[in-house]
């Protein structure tokens, strides 16, 4: 096996960074037990099991770093609800970990970023991804395409890091990141594209996220959304996995994404 480098292509959650959704279950981590009684904390700090520490979590499935199953937008087939299929039997627990592995094609998209306003989504075309098929040549059968577009430099601490999620999505303000249309992601799926990941921190758009949630997912795609990093990956060369946690019926989960790149020589 070649010698490679270790990209870490995962945010940091924290109490302090925009970890999660805005709408959603902020994250928490609490001291549980410490390694003595503590007084003068904001927390309480007990040594109730003895001397070592641990602590608890609190964090909605879709935070930091993670992956959307099937789930989290088709319902089952026995709902009776719109766009239920199969599919909808698919938690995250059951998602196959090859499918969320492979050669990694990084699209460059950064050229969408700019001082757009009202929460808007740059769109992500399909002229966008042919054109770098011109220079990279085409998109493979199972490559995980990943789109850079650095949003992850506005992943700073709250208040920074409003820029990141809340803005946009709440306030509607500044510009939001950049996604595919529903377009694109036809492109990826006839080139057998099934698994696409973005630094931005959703698949879908700002201003309407469930289009594209709805046609990916619905069509047996997964997506791994608030990536970090990936302006440190090659176009192409680089081979993508993505670890999420294990949680029964979930419709997702964060984990760990990494990159492995052979160095050079």
């Amino acid at each position: 096996m070649a010698v490679c480098d270790v990209i870490d292509l995962t945010v940091t959650m924290a109490e302090h960074l925009p970890s999660a959704w805005p709408t959603h279950v902020p994250f928490q981590r609490k001291i549980f037990n410490w390694y003595v009684e503590a007084s003068g904390q904001i927390q309480p700090v007990h040594a109730l099991r003895g001397p070592y520490q641990t602590a608890w979590l609190a964090l909605d499935e879709h935070c930091g770093t993670h992956f959307d199953a099937a789930v989290h937008f088709i319902p089952p087939p026995d709902s009776g609800l719109p766009l239920a299929n199969a599919l909808g039997l698919e938690s995250g627990d059951k998602v196959e970990l090859h499918r969320l592995m492979g050669p990694a094609a990084v699209i460059d998209v950064t050229e969408l970023r700019g001082p757009g306003d009202g929460g808007i989504s740059p769109e992500i075309t399909p002229a966008l991804i042919e054109r770098w098929e011109s220079t990279h040549g085409q998109l493979q059968p199972g490559e995980i395409v990943l789109f850079r577009s650095d949003w992850d430099d506005l992943y700073q601490p709250m208040p920074d890091g409003s820029a990141y999620v809340f803005d946009p999505f709440v306030l509607g303000k500044g510009p939001g990141w950049p996604t595919p249309g529903t377009d694109a992601l036809q492109l990826l799926l006839d080139r057998e594209v099934r698994t696409i990941g973005l630094d931005g921190v959703s698949i879908g758009a700002t201003h309407d996220g469930a289009p594209a949630h709805q046609f990916g997912l619905g069509r047996g795609m997964l997506y791994v959304e608030l990536l970090a990093n990936l302006r440190l990956l090659p176009a192409r060369g680089a081979y993508f996995l993505f670890l999420p946690i294990k949680i029964a019926n979930s419709t997702g989960g964060p984990g760990r994404a990494i990159a492995l790149v052979p160095r050079a020589g």
